[in-house]
Protein backbone atom coordinates (compact mmCIF):
# COMPACT_ATOMS: atom_id res chain seq x y z
CA UNK A 1 0.00 0.00 0.00
CA UNK A 2 1.30 3.75 -0.83
CA UNK A 3 1.58 5.69 2.41
CA UNK A 4 -0.87 8.26 2.19
CA UNK A 5 -0.81 11.84 3.17
CA UNK A 6 -0.62 12.20 6.97
CA UNK A 7 -0.28 8.21 7.32
CA UNK A 8 -4.08 7.96 5.81
CA UNK A 9 -5.54 4.95 4.06
CA UNK A 10 -7.99 5.16 1.15
CA UNK A 11 -11.65 3.78 1.47
CA UNK A 12 -10.69 0.74 -0.42
CA UNK A 13 -7.13 0.31 1.08
CA UNK A 14 -9.23 0.48 4.88
CA UNK A 15 -11.89 -1.76 2.99
CA UNK A 16 -8.88 -4.53 2.40
CA UNK A 17 -7.37 -3.89 5.40
CA UNK A 18 -10.02 -4.15 7.45
CA UNK A 19 -11.42 -7.31 5.26
CA UNK A 20 -7.26 -8.91 5.81
CA UNK A 21 -7.69 -8.64 9.71
CA UNK A 22 -10.94 -10.04 10.26
CA UNK A 23 -10.74 -12.87 8.22
CA UNK A 24 -7.33 -13.68 10.39
CA UNK A 25 -9.35 -12.64 13.77
CA UNK A 26 -11.57 -15.62 12.71
CA UNK A 27 -9.35 -17.85 11.74
CA UNK A 28 -6.91 -17.76 14.72
CA UNK A 29 -9.96 -17.35 17.45
CA UNK A 30 -7.57 -19.26 19.95
CA UNK A 31 -5.62 -15.51 20.06
CA UNK A 32 -8.46 -14.01 21.33
CA UNK A 33 -11.27 -16.58 22.53
CA UNK A 34 -13.09 -13.37 24.57
CA UNK A 35 -13.16 -10.71 22.01
CA UNK A 36 -15.85 -10.21 19.59
CA UNK A 37 -14.71 -8.63 16.05
CA UNK A 38 -17.38 -5.73 15.72
CA UNK A 39 -15.84 -4.00 18.83
CA UNK A 40 -12.28 -4.24 17.40
CA UNK A 41 -13.47 -3.29 13.81
CA UNK A 42 -15.70 -0.47 15.92
CA UNK A 43 -12.43 0.71 17.66
CA UNK A 44 -10.45 0.14 14.25
CA UNK A 45 -12.33 2.82 12.50
CA UNK A 46 -12.07 5.23 15.36
CA UNK A 47 -8.67 5.52 14.83
CA UNK A 48 -7.43 5.46 11.25
CA UNK A 49 -3.44 6.69 12.51
CA UNK A 50 -3.63 3.07 13.89
CA UNK A 51 -5.40 1.17 11.05
CA UNK A 52 -2.85 2.70 9.00
CA UNK A 53 0.26 1.40 11.33
CA UNK A 54 -1.28 -1.86 11.01
CA UNK A 55 -1.02 -2.23 7.00
CA UNK A 56 2.34 -1.34 7.47
CA UNK A 57 2.61 -4.56 9.94
CA UNK A 58 0.68 -6.45 7.28
CA UNK A 59 2.55 -4.31 3.89
CA UNK A 60 5.82 -5.57 5.45
CA UNK A 61 4.62 -9.23 5.93
CA UNK A 62 4.01 -9.34 9.87
CA UNK A 63 0.60 -10.86 9.99
CA UNK A 64 -0.87 -8.66 12.05
CA UNK A 65 -3.84 -9.89 14.65
CA UNK A 66 -5.32 -9.29 17.91
CA UNK A 67 -3.86 -10.93 20.73
CA UNK A 68 -5.33 -9.31 23.92
CA UNK A 69 -7.90 -6.43 25.39
CA UNK A 70 -6.33 -3.91 28.06
CA UNK A 71 -9.30 -3.25 30.73
CA UNK A 72 -7.53 -0.29 32.05
CA UNK A 73 -7.13 1.26 29.46
CA UNK A 74 -9.71 0.04 26.84
CA UNK A 75 -7.41 -0.98 24.09
CA UNK A 76 -6.61 -3.64 22.06
CA UNK A 77 -3.48 -4.97 21.41
CA UNK A 78 -2.03 -6.15 18.27
CA UNK A 79 1.23 -8.48 17.55
CA UNK A 80 2.78 -9.36 14.42
CA UNK A 81 1.77 -12.86 14.07
CA UNK A 82 4.15 -14.37 11.39
CA UNK A 83 4.85 -17.69 11.41
CA UNK A 84 8.79 -15.89 10.65
CA UNK A 85 10.34 -12.71 11.46
CA UNK A 86 8.43 -10.39 8.58
CA UNK A 87 10.34 -10.68 5.26
CA UNK A 88 9.87 -6.83 4.89
CA UNK A 89 11.76 -6.11 8.04
CA UNK A 90 14.95 -8.21 7.87
CA UNK A 91 18.61 -7.61 7.42
CA UNK A 92 18.37 -4.33 9.56
CA UNK A 93 20.91 -3.37 12.62
CA UNK A 94 18.99 -2.58 16.18
CA UNK A 95 18.80 1.29 15.99
CA UNK A 96 19.47 4.73 14.11
CA UNK A 97 22.57 5.12 16.21
CA UNK A 98 24.07 1.88 15.02
CA UNK A 99 22.93 2.34 11.44
CA UNK A 100 24.61 5.96 11.90
CA UNK A 101 28.20 3.93 13.17
CA UNK A 102 28.53 1.22 10.47
CA UNK A 103 31.13 3.00 8.07
CA UNK A 104 30.42 -0.05 5.52
CA UNK A 105 27.85 -2.51 4.72
CA UNK A 106 25.48 -0.57 6.00
CA UNK A 107 22.35 -2.15 5.91
CA UNK A 108 18.94 -0.09 4.45
CA UNK A 109 17.56 0.62 7.83
CA UNK A 110 17.17 -0.18 11.59
CA UNK A 111 14.71 -1.73 13.71
CA UNK A 112 13.81 0.90 15.63
CA UNK A 113 13.81 3.49 13.07
CA UNK A 114 11.60 1.76 10.74
CA UNK A 115 9.16 0.54 14.07
CA UNK A 116 9.12 4.46 14.26
CA UNK A 117 8.24 4.88 11.02
CA UNK A 118 5.55 2.48 11.16
CA UNK A 119 4.10 3.60 14.46
CA UNK A 120 4.78 0.74 16.25
CA UNK A 121 6.56 -0.61 18.77
CA UNK A 122 9.15 -3.54 18.97
CA UNK A 123 8.21 -6.35 21.16
CA UNK A 124 10.01 -6.22 24.13
CA UNK A 125 11.04 -10.01 25.63
CA UNK A 126 8.06 -10.67 27.94
CA UNK A 127 5.57 -9.79 25.08
CA UNK A 128 7.23 -12.45 22.82
CA UNK A 129 7.40 -14.92 25.20
CA UNK A 130 3.48 -14.20 25.53
CA UNK A 131 3.52 -14.90 21.74
CA UNK A 132 5.34 -17.79 21.83
CA UNK A 133 2.36 -19.04 24.16
CA UNK A 134 -0.16 -18.44 21.20
CA UNK A 135 2.19 -20.62 18.49
CA UNK A 136 5.64 -21.22 17.07
CA UNK A 137 7.00 -18.43 15.69
CA UNK A 138 10.29 -17.92 14.40
CA UNK A 139 11.49 -21.24 14.12
CA UNK A 140 13.79 -20.43 11.30
CA UNK A 141 14.30 -17.03 11.63
CA UNK A 142 14.87 -14.67 14.71
CA UNK A 143 13.65 -11.03 15.99
CA UNK A 144 15.43 -8.18 17.21
CA UNK A 145 13.44 -7.21 20.60
CA UNK A 146 12.98 -3.86 22.65
CA UNK A 147 16.59 -3.99 24.61
CA UNK A 148 17.02 -2.71 27.99
CA UNK A 149 18.39 0.86 28.55
CA UNK A 150 21.69 -0.35 30.48
CA UNK A 151 22.45 -3.45 27.91
CA UNK A 152 21.70 -1.16 24.91
CA UNK A 153 24.08 1.73 26.24
CA UNK A 154 26.91 -0.93 26.45
CA UNK A 155 26.62 -1.64 22.90
CA UNK A 156 24.18 -4.82 23.07
CA UNK A 157 21.03 -5.34 21.69
CA UNK A 158 18.55 -8.58 22.39
CA UNK A 159 16.66 -10.80 20.26
CA UNK A 160 14.57 -14.35 20.21
CA UNK A 161 13.75 -16.99 18.41
CA UNK A 162 11.92 -20.76 19.19
CA UNK A 163 14.38 -23.50 18.93
CA UNK A 164 14.11 -27.53 20.40
CA UNK A 165 10.90 -26.38 21.88
CA UNK A 166 12.12 -23.57 23.62
CA UNK A 167 12.20 -20.11 23.37
CA UNK A 168 15.62 -18.53 23.27
CA UNK A 169 16.93 -14.71 24.00
CA UNK A 170 20.15 -14.01 22.85
CA UNK A 171 22.45 -10.63 22.53
CA UNK A 172 24.09 -9.14 19.76
CA UNK A 173 26.58 -6.11 19.13
CA UNK A 174 23.81 -2.99 17.87
CA UNK A 175 25.26 -2.62 14.43
CA UNK A 176 25.14 -6.71 13.20
CA UNK A 177 22.48 -7.49 11.22
CA UNK A 178 21.31 -10.80 9.23
CA UNK A 179 19.16 -12.03 6.70
CA UNK A 180 16.99 -14.19 9.39
CA UNK A 181 16.34 -11.50 11.62
CA UNK A 182 13.88 -8.83 11.23
CA UNK A 183 11.29 -7.77 14.17
CA UNK A 184 8.15 -8.16 15.42
CA UNK A 185 5.78 -5.10 16.26
CA UNK A 186 2.97 -4.51 19.00
CA UNK A 187 0.09 -1.50 18.44
CA UNK A 188 -2.47 -0.30 21.21
CA UNK A 189 -5.46 0.73 19.57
Amino acid sequence: MAKQKGNQLTQQQTEKILQTLQTRFEKNKSRHTALEWSKVQKKLEANPDKLWSLSQMEETGGEPDVVDFDKKTGEYIFYDCSAESPKGRRSFCYDNEALEARKEHKPKNSAVGLASQMGIDLLTEAQYRELQQLGKFDTKTSSWLKTPEKIRKLGGAIFGDFRFDTVFIYHNGVQSYYAGRGFRGVLRV
